[in-house]
């Protein structure tokens, strides 16, 4: 698997999108256009469960660009997403492609509580 890719918890799959510890833009913008062409080849029912992980990652504008595209292009594919590893700038940053994207992302501090969360949706 590579920074995308299913996982499971509690009997359901998750889609899990590892962006950890990105310090480097051309690094996270390669990870963020991985996620979407595996996102591509799901269908379009909105039945994914997604879990975003972006825990130690340093993004500038142009990541936050990338980031803001692939929220809106993954859009039809999810039922549920959960994001974890906000911290400070990042939290705003989380606040703003909410608001930007109309998408109901829901904001856990440990992976397991996401995962959790994640299954019973």
């Amino acid at each position: 698997m590579g920074r995308t890719g299913f996982v499971e918890h509690k009997g359901k799959q998750i889609v899990y999108l590892d962006f950890t510890g990105f310090s480097d833009a051309e690094q996270a913008i390669a990870a963020v256009e991985e996620a979407k062409a595996f996102f591509a080849a799901q269908p379009r029912q909105q039945s994914l469960r997604t879990l975003t992980n972006v825990k130690d990652s340093h993004f500038d504008t142009t990541v936050v660009k990338a980031l803001r595209e692939l929220v809106e292009h993954n859009k039809p594919y999810v039922k549920a997403g959960a994001v974890v590893g906000l911290s400070g700038l990042m939290r705003v940053v989380y606040t703003t492609l909410l608001h930007l994207t109309g998408r109901n992302l829901r904001a856990f501090d440990t992976v397991e509580e996401a995962k959790d969360y994640l299954a019973t949706q």
